[in-house]
């Protein structure tokens, strides 16, 4: 049974359908990621589950009881905010302690509670200070073991990681996975940022306009995207994209006219329709300086040396923008043209609709 199971759930502001009929299930321990751009409902749908948010219609269960009349207080669920609400004039050990203490639990529980949470948040020698005398990561670690104290069933994190920097973020990241294999604990976490959700997530639920668009582990949204939006979503760069038109499909190899770019034969069973229009994806990283099955010639307009990689960014005669991502520094210079090749086995192919057909 499903620790978290959320059926035909919709919410709507007056006229506006924010979420619009989203069923999921989450098993007991897994880490799930809601991802997708800003206004797409993924904080409304975690403040949903916590409580924080009425139900329009639909059924949301925990341990297979539905809550949906339940206050947050009695869900079995812990919420961690982008912004750390911390006290300023208690300690640490009094921040994490203050649920319990409102809870009215014995002194001996609530220390051995804070005791254990500061241990595994490495905050043992930070207990008597104040969180003004705080990193940021500290801090974030407190409103974390704020959450841990409470034993919840389910953790929810709510972009916890938007205002740190970008390193500290990487080493936030990697402390949260090292925390989720420690509890065990199911947790669902919120972020626009699809790195976070490619490297923390067992489960990645990716959600549009209210709607989700996919659900996968991360090797399986990059490597199948089910459509445009999700393709063009996951993976940094972004995926290129080429508009062109199906010449022949006989079920085994469609050929498709990319117009100045040329024709290129696909020689997998495709949906693909004779006359169709379609877009060709290819990831960025997929592209080869030393030839390929199909090669596209372009001038880089700029070319960015990063050391580890080097990225391009290119206009094909269609208007598309087209980047490549080469190891090392291959020596490329903008406004000197170049040859990228790729492997047709790397192709996606996408309908009219802006469904994956290959």
């Amino acid at each position: 049974m499903s620790q978290l199971s959320l059926k035909r759930l919709e919410k709507s502001f007056n006229e506006a359908r924010i979420i619009k009929g989203i069923d999921l299930d989450v098993s007991e321990g897994e880490f799930v990621v809601f991802v997708g751009p800003s206004g797409c409902g993924k904080s409304t749908l975690l403040r949903m589950i916590a409580g924080l948010e009425d139900v329009t219609s639909g059924e949301i269960s925990i341990s297979g009881k539905v809550v949906n009349d339940l206050p947050p207080v009695q869900r079995g669920i812990a919420m961690v905010f982008q912004s750390y609400a911390l006290y300023p004039h208690m300690t640490v050990y009094e921040n994490i302690a203050f649920p319990l203490r409102v809870e009215r639990l014995p002194k001996d529980q609530v220390e051995q509670r804070v005791g254990a949470a500061a241990k595994v948040l490495q905050l043992e020698s930070r207990l008597q200070h104040r969180p003004g005398m705080l990193s940021g990561g500290q801090r974030q670690r407190v409103a974390i073991g704020r959450a841990i104290v409470r034993q919840p069933k389910i953790f929810l994190f709510d972009e916890p990681l938007s205002n740190l920097d970008a390193a500290l973020r990487s080493e936030m990241r990697i402390e949260l996975m090292e925390l989720h294999k420690r509890l065990g604990s199911t947790m669902i976490y919120v972020t626009h940022d699809q790195v976070e959700a490619m490297t923390m997530a067992d489960k990645i639920v990716v959600l549009n306009a209210g709607e989700i668009a996919q659900i996968g582990s991360p090797l399986d949204l990059y490597h199948r995207p089910d459509n445009l939006f999700v393709a063009g979503f996951i993976g940094s760069p972004k995926m290129n994209f080429i508009a062109g038109t199906v010449k022949t499909a006989d079920g085994t190899t469609a050929t498709v006219d990319l117009g100045a770019l040329g024709t290129i034969a696909l020689p997998r069973s495709s949906t693909a329709i004779a006359g169709q229009s379609v877009t060709l994806g290819i990831r960025p990283e997929h592209l080869r300086l030393d030839g390929g099955d199909f090669t596209i010639s372009t001038t880089p307009k700029i070319v960015e040396q990063l050391g580890i990689h080097t990225i391009t960014y290119s206009t094909l005669p269609g208007d598309e923008n087209f980047i490549g991502l080469f190891e090392g520094n291959p020596g490329l210079d903008d406004a000197k043209p170049v040859a990228m090749g790729f492997a047709l086995d790397k192709v996606h192919l996408f309908d009219q609709a802006g469904l994956a057909v290959y």
